[in-house]
């Protein structure tokens, strides 16, 4: 039997971890064995996801098979979309300058500030009271 041929990628966003494989096929996307809508519910999540597939208009000619763990849903979108990039690179190199402009092969740094001592949050003091 042929092997199927599949591209790689690797995401992350805030705490999130996604790996993603593109494997040609007409479109359909699924995120932990779940299809992206039952998955996500929110379009804006939906739309993230599928960004860089629409700027290199090569909607419809792969599926992608995502395993994404840790972090909350917009994170998990984020590194999902990171991981799509990724694997369209191995795909297609010529693609490199198109996914660069619009910065999804750049790992967003921001991340949750650490709580201090003595403080309720990363920044939150208690109530102040003279008396």
């Amino acid at each position: 039997m042929a092997e199927q041929v599949q591209y790689c990628g690797t995401g992350r966003r805030k705490n999130a971890v996604a790996r993603v494989r593109l494997v040609p096929g007409d479109g359909k996307v699924v995120i932990n064995k779940r299809p992206m809508d039952e998955y996500f519910g929110k379009k804006t999540l939906e739309m993230i996801i599928g960004q860089p597939l629409g700027v290199t208009e090569t909607e419809g000619r792969f599926d992608v098979i995502a395993s994404v763990h840790g972090g909350g849903t917009t994170g998990q979108a984020g590194a999902i979309r990171m991981g799509i990039a990724r694997a369209l690179l191995q795909a297609d190199i010529e693609l490199r300058p198109v996914l660069k402009r619009e910065g999804f092969l750049t790992r967003d740094p921001r991340m949750k500030e650490r709580r201090k001592y003595g403080l309720k949050k990363a920044r939150k003091a208690p109530q102040f009271s003279k008396r």
